[in-house]
């Protein structure tokens, strides 16, 4: 199975010193409405398509949250080319709390969970393009760019799949 993603490269960020482009993607990483919650969310959610018997909803999550864990590992790739060690704090300091699941979807009908993954890929398409207005770095703005491309494309297929709904 692959990840679903637009099939365009994911930009390199080469090692520097930016504590400020990190402390903006940091919440991408590991904060609660992060790219690691994403992640979380649709393995969850993969397993209760899984025991409803509706393999291609099924393996549709499944391979977005093989891209969502791409993105995490982008993320934190970036974060230690910009200098930052990627730990899993839900504020981007030293001093903020460790990340908890607290805002992972946990919904239990189909139609629900598809809208609930569909409202935090809005979310994170959002999220990204507040990112990329803050960002002064072309390196780091190019990779959050390219991975919001993916979430627009989650959105389309998770749209297709609560039609069923």
């Amino acid at each position: 199975m692959k990840p679903l993603k637009v099939d365009l490269p994911y930009p390199v960020i080469e090692p520097c010193c930016d504590f400020t482009s990190a402390k903006i993607i940091y919440p991408a990483y590991s904060g609660l409405k992060g790219e690691l919650t994403a992640t979380l969310s649709y393995t969850y959610h993969h397993l209760f398509f899984e025991k409803e018997n509706d393999r291609e909803t099924a393996e549709l999550i499944k391979s977005i949250a093989l891209c969502e864990m791409e993105h995490y590992n982008l993320l934190g790739k970036a974060l230690i080319s910009l200098g930052v060690n990627p730990l899993l704090l839900d504020k981007p300091s030293y001093l903020g709390e460790y990340y908890n699941a607290s805002c992972v979807f946990t919904s239990h009908t189909a139609k629900k969970m598809l809208i609930d993954d569909i409202s935090g890929e809005l979310l994170a398409i959002d999220d990204y393009s507040k990112m990329l207005c803050r960002l002064k770095n072309e390196e780091v703005s190019a990779l959050i760019s390219r991975i919001r491309t993916d979430e627009e494309l989650h959105v389309c297929a998770l749209k297709n799949a609560l039609n069923k709904y």
